[in-house]
């Protein structure tokens, strides 16, 4: 796969505070790129460096295989903190003033709004949207010219659930047609349900980072209940099963070693006389994942 963004050792200080420090990351063509983090820890900072907002304190970024240039930028759509857009004019004026800017063809404007759900709303002005609207009408603006890239700064910031779904969808959408999609926030349900790749930061550092099913699928938590609770949890150290386990009355939990599976201990147990009145493979959620990593 070809490499879309390379960020190697990006840092931007404010003062003696470090809102990013010696941070770096690599994108391919078509992932769905989530930069996860509690607020404060740097997503917005990162997504301003490598969209030319704000400049880096040291460290560098490449687009496309190339130093960052106007050409580059056109490739890029995005969509950073809060949508700024005239407040009396309407949808569809907006847009046009950002397709003029950007140099797309005005035909677009009534596709993205289609695509967000915003077309019947059109002639409105602006200053009468909710914030979820907003935020819709920015990610439309992002869409314009249709770039290979997208990036978006907590794209579901404001939204109901109905409109977080109908977010989802769209990224999920243009992600199929090939984009790639790098994305910031803090809520951990939307880079499960929507990213391929994510990075966890903390403080301006980036403190794990790989594809979202490796880190959700890592460590698994199986539960244990039988009656001989106590010959099977010896068993079960003695056999080298286990990564963790203890044990409470006549349920035991565990993660199993890497060469092990739940199938192969069921047949274990089997195999050994001990008969389980339960046993239940626990996925660990990005949510656990996540706090783990931050606390």
């Amino acid at each position: 796969m070809s490499e879309i963004l390379k960020i190697t050792g990006l840092t931007k200080k404010y003062g003696s505070l470090f809102a990013i420090d010696d941070l770096s990351l690599n994108i391919d063509k078509g992932d769905v790129f989530g930069i996860l983090g509690p607020n404060g820890s740097g997503k917005t900072t990162t997504l301003s460096i490598v969209t030319g907002i704000i400049h880096a304190t040291r460290g560098s970024f490449l687009w496309f295989g190339e130093k960052p240039h106007p050409s580059s930028y056109q490739r890029i759509g995005s969509l950073i903190e809060t949508p700024n857009f005239y407040p009396y004019l309407s949808l569809y004026q907006n847009l046009h003033i950002v397709s003029k800017i950007k140099e797309t063809p005005s035909k677009d404007i009534n596709h993205v709004l289609g695509l967000t759900n915003l077309l019947a709303r059109k002639h409105s002005q602006f200053i009468t949207l909710s914030l979820g609207m907003k935020q819709r009408l920015g990610i439309a603006a992002a869409m314009l010219g249709n770039p290979e890239v997208l990036v978006l700064d907590e794209p579901t910031n404001g939204l109901d659930p109905e409109g977080f779904a109908e977010v989802r969808e769209l990224i999920l959408q243009e992600a199929s047609a090939g984009k790639t999609i790098i994305l910031a926030s803090h809520v951990l349900d939307e880079v499960e349900k929507v990213c391929s790749h994510v990075a966890i930061l903390k403080k301006g550092k980036i403190l794990t980072s790989g594809k979202v099913h490796e880190l959700l699928y890592k460590d698994d938590l199986i539960k244990i209940t039988t009656k001989k609770s106590d010959e099977l949890y010896e068993a079960l150290i003695r056999g080298g099963w286990t990564k963790t386990i203890e044990k409470e009355e006549n349920e035991i939990r565990l993660t199993l070693n890497s060469d092990k599976t739940p199938g192969a201990l069921n047949e274990f147990a089997f195999k050994n006389g001990f008969i389980l009145d339960k046993i239940e493979v626990l996925k660990q959620s990005l949510e656990s994942q996540f706090l783990e990593i931050v606390k």
